[in-house]
């Protein structure tokens, strides 16, 4: 590889995806249409506070959508990947791949 031609793999990792916490949702998500709030949680065994503020930024971002209803008369909350999210985790997927081929 030379500087001219390609830049390192690095460069194709999303920052939104460093997180470990957003990874996890993320990855969750993209196997799902979509999933209640409390069973994420416990899937990637975060705290309900720690699952909020992830994935607010992952919203923000772009990457999933959050919708909010009833069961009975208990508010719930399902949170879905978006298409962007789905492509942002295979080209982030990709750039970790193309690093560790790089060694």
């Amino acid at each position: 590889m030379t500087a001219e031609t390609t830049q390192h793999p690095r460069h194709g990792i999303d920052d939104h995806l460093t997180a470990p916490i957003r990874l996890s949702i993320v990855a969750a998500l993209a196997r799902v249409d979509d999933v209640e709030f409390q069973t994420l949680r416990d899937a990637i065994e975060v705290s309900d506070s720690a699952l909020s503020k992830q994935a607010g930024v992952l919203e923000a971002a772009g990457y999933l959508t959050l919708r909010k209803g009833y069961v009975g008369k208990r508010p719930r909350t399902w949170l879905s990947i978006t298409t962007a999210g789905r492509a942002a985790l295979a080209s982030h997927l990709s750039a970790l791949r193309a690093i560790v081929e790089e060694l």
